[in-house]
């Protein structure tokens, strides 16, 4: 698809948005670009998750998901996350549309490894036709989950949703939005990673648990033939740029 770019945002992101990413997303549309934003919901789903006295459990910074917590999950994301983003963008008068797997089939995945992680899916297919519509004069705003063949419902990491989507749809741009500017190295923005130095940086326990599927996703995208992926705070602020083995680490990147 062209002319592409995805955001990934977190639930926490949400809340928290700035007018400089209005002001960026209208920019885009004006210039042709075309914005598919795909909205986590992580937070909220631990916090009702307390609230309802089911238990939270992460591997590898994913999390496991049985049939109560996939319910959850979906009334979270669909109920919460999704309307709440979509009415901060009617209300910066950006034309948004929510959307999810079971819309003509959008999303069609299968179990990442349902023996360690449950009802957790990953992406297979990614149905453009709707997309394509709907990206034509709209924000297309996306919910991580996927439908299997079988019409089972599947939870999806957020960040691994985007990377995928981005790379089978061929996206110019990912962005991967979080709460902080960045990976961060003794306080200061790591402007470019790369394998080595992220698993450097894992290895001295300086990318947290949480920021490990982000950057997996990172450079799962990378290698898919996203040209440009970032780790930001801020679309128009520089964060930490992802780049394959042996290019240039002192490089300015845009």
């Amino acid at each position: 698809m062209e002319n592409l770019i995805v955001i990934k945002i977190g639930g926490n992101s949400i809340e928290t948005l700035t007018t400089s990413f209005f002001s960026q997303i209208r920019q885009w549309m004006l210039a042709k670009k075309h914005i598919l934003i795909i909205h986590g919901g992580g937070s909220k789903i631990s916090e009702l998750s307390d609230k309802l006295k089911i238990p939270v459990k992460k591997i590898d910074g994913m999390r496991v998901t049985d049939t109560a917590t996939l319910e959850l999950t979906r009334m979270v994301l669909l109920g919460q996350t999704q309307p709440q983003l979509l009415m901060k963008l009617t209300k910066a008068e950006i034309p948004a549309i929510g959307l999810n797997a079971a819309d003509e089939s959008i999303l069609n995945g299968s179990f990442l490894n349902k023996k360690k992680y449950g009802l957790v899916g990953k992406i297979d297919k990614v149905d453009d036709t709707l997309l394509s519509e709907v990206l034509d004069k709209h924000i297309a705003v996306l919910a991580p989950m996927v439908l299997t063949d079988e019409q089972q419902w599947l939870n999806v990491n957020a960040d691994t949703a985007a990377s995928k989507i981005a790379g089978l749809l061929k996206a110019e741009k990912l962005y991967l939005m979080t709460d902080v500017p960045g990976v961060l190295h003794e306080g200061e923005i790591v402007r470019s990673l790369s394998p080595s130095t992220a698993a450097k940086l894992q290895e001295q326990k300086i990318i947290t648990m949480g920021m490990q599927p982000k950057i997996k996703a990172a450079f799962s995208a990378l290698n898919l033939g996203v040209p440009s992926v970032q780790i930001t705070n801020q679309l128009t602020t520089l964060g930490t740029t992802i780049i394959q083995e042996g290019a240039n680490e002192n490089a300015v990147y845009f």
